[in-house]
């Protein structure tokens, strides 16, 4: 069996705001932790190279220690902060942009950014560098949650507007917050995307759903021994014990409301 960590960052900032502050992450720690990586001999790979390498759809070998490492939502400090530190280890990543959260958005513009974002032309200048882009959904809502017109114009917008500006293919996506459902992964599917991440703080394997990919969350309180000890497979349900609860817990809560939402019939 392959298995894969697959790390979810967010925002890189010494100065997060309250919205961002939980899922930041230190520069000073992203720098430890890449180096880490990069001395501990881990093959970076973006996302849409691991599923071509599991489906052995481009001619090489799964490496010996894969690792992929993706950013949510296209925060500013991608560009000014995370880029350069990518770069010096020469690490690819996975962006997975909002697109209607882009700073220079303009009549696309929708839903709320939690902090300053990267504008079409930052993101054009590191897809030049070698890091793929992602969709993450216009306005960032619970896809779980949506009828399905809304869930259609969310998923195709956003991989359409991406495409457009960055001049790229988009094939792969991460679910906001984490959430999907088998039916917002039939829509995933025929949206075009051949890959989603969600979350699940758990290492990713080839037996997983490639519409349901695993990550471990990387954050604010993440020690660099928990780091190490996560990207290496070791204790990783322990790690995130309590995360794992809360995601099973919400699980139910999202299902019984979307289910009251049919029954009401506003979806």
């Amino acid at each position: 069996m392959i298995r894969v960590p697959i790390l979810m960052y967010h925002s890189v900032t010494d100065r997060p705001n309250d919205d961002t502050r939980p899922h930041s992450v230190r520069p000073g720690d992203l720098a430890d932790q890449l180096a880490y990586l990069s001395e501990s001999g881990f093959t970076p790979l973006t996302l849409g190279d691991l599923v071509a390498s599991l489906n052995k759809n481009n001619g090489r070998s799964m490496p010996a220690k894969p690792i992929v490492v993706t950013f949510d939502d296209g925060y500013a400090d991608f560009h000014s902060t995370a880029l350069p530190l990518l770069e010096r280890h020469d690490f690819p990543a996975t962006v997975f942009l909002t697109s209607g959260w882009v700073a220079d958005a303009g009549r696309d513009a929708a839903g709320r950014s939690l902090d300053e974002m990267l504008s079409w032309g930052q993101a054009r200048e590191a897809a030049q560098t070698g890091i793929e882009f992602g969709g993450h959904s216009h306005s960032h809502p619970q896809l779980d949650q949506l009828p399905e017109a809304e869930l259609r114009q969310e998923l195709r917008r956003n991989k359409g507007l991406l495409e457009e500006k960055i001049g790229a293919p988009v094939a792969t996506m991460a679910y906001p917050y984490g959430y999907s459902s088998a039916r917002v992964r039939r829509e995933v599917r025929k949206a075009g995307y051949f890959a989603a991440c969600a979350v699940s703080n758990t290492i990713a394997a080839d037996r997983h759903d490639m519409l349901a990919i695993p990550r471990l969350t990387v954050a604010r309180h993440t020690t660099i021994n928990m780091f190490k000890r996560a990207v290496e497979g070791s204790a990783v349900p322990l790690i995130y014990l309590r995360e794992r609860i809360l995601t099973k817990g919400y699980a139910v809560v999202r299902r019984t409301r979307y289910g009251l939402q049919r029954v009401r019939g506003n979806v």
